[in-house]
């Protein structure tokens, strides 16, 4: 197995619009991550609700999403406030990932 030295951010917006200006915020950050890292954007379009029942029968989409939170060593969100809070694309999305969640550096904006 070989091990890469390059820090491994994941990077996802709270916002679903395709003219978001979180996913510009994301889209841009590439050009500031350092040379010792990558920035891989993740899309959260096609989560489904999140529903503990179907952790057996996980979609496929959510099992990428997991996977790719499990590889990273850091994730950046960049995201709207909605109502006082945070979207529901956003919550829904860490609701399925919520027991690795915190183990992750996180920064949000």
């Amino acid at each position: 197995m070989i091990v890469s030295d390059k820090i491994r951010i994941l990077g996802f917006a709270g916002s679903l619009r395709k003219d978001s200006f979180n996913r510009a915020l994301l889209r841009n950050a590439v050009s500031f991550i350092p040379d010792n890292s990558s920035l891989e954007i993740f899309e959260l379009d096609g989560i489904p609700p999140f529903n503990q029942d179907a952790e057996k029968d996980m979609p496929e989409k959510v099992r990428d999403f997991k996977s790719k939170i499990r590889g990273a060593d850091a994730i950046l969100i960049s995201t709207p406030e909605y109502n006082y809070s945070v979207p529901g694309v956003l919550k829904n999305a860490i609701s399925y990932r919520y027991t690795r969640y915190s183990l992750n550096p996180a920064t949000y904006g």
